[in-house]
């Protein structure tokens, strides 16, 4: 975390076609969302949409770990 309270993200924006994909993670926890948008969406808009979709993901609790082994 930073001095401010503020987790550190990082973001990743790909471009393809008429798409963009951003990936936003947190480098804490390494958890990690993405969302696909217009690529005429202003950036500022659209980090603000992942870091709200991340922020989520990090407040969910964890699935109860089931019984059991993998074979």
């Amino acid at each position: 975390m930073s001095e401010d309270g503020e987790r550190e993200v990082i973001f990743e924006i790909t471009r393809i076609g008429d798409v963009q994909r951003v990936a936003a993670v947190d480098v804490a926890t390494g958890v990690e969302v993405v969302v696909q948008t217009p690529t005429h969406a202003a950036l500022a808009d659209v980090r603000a949409l992942a870091l709200k979709k991340l922020k989520k993901a990090l407040e969910e609790k964890p699935a109860p770990k089931r019984p059991g082994t993998v074979a």
